[in-house]
């Protein structure tokens, strides 16, 4: 369990400062990152009872027009990075480079 929550169904017109005057309401604020243009973003509380608590109390409940979505954040996905980890390359391939014969 973490203290950074998952906040969906934002409205486009929330700033970082509503949410976190939203979120003081619980507990410490420690930081408010939200994704422009996606309609969502993050906020990371103090501790884990200030958490709950905000996920608990605003989760379904409207804000600017919205119905809230809260949930705890899940740690970011690896992404695959096809470009490492081997593969690929080789010799010549029949072309180009010496070939054994006359040059």
């Amino acid at each position: 369990m973490g203290n950074k929550l998952y906040v969906g169904n934002l409205s486009y017109s929330v700033n970082s400062q509503q949410l976190e005057e939203l979120f003081g309401k619980f507990g410490e604020v420690v930081q408010v990152n939200i994704i422009e243009g996606k309609g969502f973003g993050f906020v990371e509380m103090a501790d884990q009872e200030a958490a709950d608590k905000a996920k608990t109390e605003l989760n379904g409940t409207d804000f600017e027009g919205r119905a809230l979505k809260i949930d705890e954040a899940r740690p970011p996905k690896k992404k695959n990075n096809f470009r490492s980890g081997g593969g690929g390359g080789g010799g010549g391939g029949g072309r180009g480079g010496f070939r054994g014969g006359r040059y």
